[in-house]
Formats: C-alpha cells, sequence, structure tokens
C-alpha cells in the first residue's frame, strides 16, 4: 500500500464536523420561578452595541477558542448578567441550530434562584421576565424568507447540465415572532425558544399515555 493511500487513514479516528466555515456562538435558556410559575430571562440589547442593537435575545455570545460552547453559554451569562457561576444550574443541553447564514447555535438550559438582577450596562438595556405559560398558550406568527439563489448573467451555466434550465432547488427559512406586551421576540431567539417549548410540549403529551 502507498504512503499517500495510508494518509487516508486519519479518517479512522478523526471527529467529523460541518463542513465549511461557521461562526459559532451559545445561548442560555435560563428560568427563573416567580409567584410561582417559571420565567424565560431575556435580554434586551444596548442601543450602544454594533451588532443587533435593541434586539430581544438569550444570554450568550460567541464561543472562543479552546471554549466548548457550555462553557461559553455560562460565562456569557455571567457577564450580562453579572451573575456567580455558583448561581446557574445547568440542566443540559437543547437541540442546536444551524442558521442559513453561516451560524451555528448551541442553547442550553438553565435554572437560577436570582430574580433580581442588575445586568451589565454595556450589554444589557433590561431584562425581560416571560411566563412559559405565554408560549405555550401562544402560538407565534410565521414569516417564511426566500432563500433560493439569485444568479448572475456571469454564472458558468456553461458548466453544468442543462445550464440556464437547471432545476436548482428552491428554499425558505421560517421566522417566528412573538408578541409579548410591547415587546417582539423574533429571529433566532424565536426560533430557539419555539424549538424549546415544542419539546416540553412533546414531553407532557407522552407522559399522559
Amino acid at each position: 500500500m502507498s504512503e499517500r493511500l495510508k494518509s487516508v487513514d486519519i479518517f479512522s479516528t478523526r471527529k467529523p464536523k460541518i463542513i465549511g466555515k461557521r461562526r459559532e456562538y451559545s445561548v442560555m435558556l435560563l428560568l427563573t420561578e416567580m409567584e410561582g410559575e417559571p420565567h424565560l430571562i431575556l435580554e434586551k440589547r444596548a442601543s450602544t452595541l454594533k451588532s443587533q442593537p435593541g434586539d430581544i435575545c438569550l444570554p450568550g455570545g460567541g464561543i472562543e477558542p479552546l471554549e466548548s460552547p457550555l462553557e461559553a453559554a455560562v460565562r456569557e451569562t455571567m457577564e450580562e448578567l453579572c451573575i456567580s457561576r455558583e448561581e446557574i444550574e445547568v440542566i443540559g443541553p437543547m437541540d442546536y441550530f444551524l442558521s442559513p447564514y453561516g451560524q451555528t447555535m448551541y442553547p442550553f438550559v438553565a435554572k437560577t434562584n436570582r430574580t433580581k438582577f442588575q445586568p451589565s450596562a454595556d450589554e444589557v438595556e433590561r431584562l425581560i421576565f416571560v411566563p412559559l405559560s405565554f408560549f405555550e398558550e401562544h402560538t407565534p406568527l410565521i414569516y417564511e424568507i426566500d432563500l433560493t439563489a439569485k444568479l448572475g448573467e456571469d454564472f458558468p451555466y456553461h458548466l453544468i447540465e442543462n445550464g440556464k434550465d437547471y432545476p436548482f432547488r428552491r428554499a425558505t427559512n421560517k421566522q417566528y415572532f412573538y408578541k409579548f406586551g410591547d415587546v417582539v421576540i423574533w429571529g433566532f431567539t424565536a426560533q430557539i425558544v419555539k424549538s424549546f417549548i415544542d419539546i416540553l410540549k412533546e414531553d407532557e403529551s407522552h407522559a399522559e399515555f
């Protein structure tokens, strides 16, 4: 066997990953009990931030080199809410989310006994506490975005079978919108929250049998 052929043996121990370079983020679905009911803690991002100022989001941010997704979620939650590690009880991971825009989101579920916070003013304008029952009882507005590629005249049609008549696939992405009072929760945050609620509802329906 040639040395070149032997070199493919690296795949016997290699851990697979997604093809292509993606930006990786972690977020925390942090729950606290208020008035006898679990509430999800959301943030209104500071208007001074360069990225998504004023948007409603979950605590979280980019994953740093050599940092695990969970470590990033915990670190960002501590920094943004100004709380200690001991005040965060991690329950476990949610399903992760691959956006069509080259981002990977790793959500985690956690609890805290804190109900009062003094979040970092540099990152957070204010906190929003939403009862889980709100998400369970309200269906979000759904809007479908067309992601189908719009190819220019310089696209090398001559290199593919059927050229301009090639049956390119149509792609769409669903955007969810929750309106809680004067707060609109949408984008990746709404997508992750909806998935979280769907899992809870599915578990409850199984428990009935």
